[in-house]
């Protein structure tokens, strides 16, 4: 019973320090895991629903995961979890943003691909328009429905190619951001630490 209360004890005094237990480490893997097969198996157009897998992944990676204590040396344990730790946020962030980056032109301008995403949406609505002209004097309503269903389809999966074939540059760079942040982070609070032993 001593030992068990012992231990215990040891598992809560080294997560207290902020140095990753398994579980920690395990869940940044799963975390990894999650946001690679949200980012995989995306088809279409950016929904806001990955919005929120992005967020939510984001909150408990930073709510529930710490760096180890600082090293010396590019090789130390610091840096390869430092490195991990960035490129996961990046992911998750790309993740989160792309819904916006497919909708917003100030965010994201790319003025040649959406102009050519309009006329490819236009195209589908008029062969939209050719493959019904039959129905056209039964139901004017549903076929002009089914245009605009087509052509906003058309641009959007248009769009959301374009997207995905930039997301790993907006990742890389809120990546970068994130390890900075976290290795500035870490610095300032092992000068406080320094500071206060002396």
């Amino acid at each position: 019973m001593d030992d068990l209360h012992a231990q215990g004890a040891r598992k809560t005094t080294s997560v207290g320090r902020g140095v990753p237990d398994a579980s920690g480490q395990a869940g940044i893997i799963g975390i990894g895991l999650a946001a690679v097969l949200t980012f995989a198996l995306a088809q279409g157009a950016w929904e806001w629903f990955a919005s929120y897998i992005g967020v939510t992944l984001l909150a408990v990676i930073l709510s529930f995961y710490r760096l180890p204590p600082r090293g010396p040396g590019p090789r130390s344990a610091y840096v390869s979890n430092l490195v991990a730790y960035s490129l996961v946020v990046g992911l998750c962030a790309a993740i989160a943003l792309a819904p916006v980056l497919q909708r917003s032109a100030w965010l994201f301008p790319m003025p040649g691909t959406r102009s050519h995403c309009r006329a490819l949406g236009t195209y589908e609505s008029l062969r939209t328009e050719a493959s019904l002209a039959n129905l056209a004097g039964r139901d004017g309503a549903a076929l002009a429905y089914a245009r605009v269903s087509h052509r906003h389809e058309a641009v959007a999966d248009c769009l959301a190619s374009t997207t995905t074939r930039w997301l790993p540059l907006y990742g890389l760079g809120a990546a970068v951001l994130a390890g900075l942040g976290a290795w500035s982070f870490d610095r300032v609070r092992a000068r406080r630490r320094a500071d206060l032993a002396t």
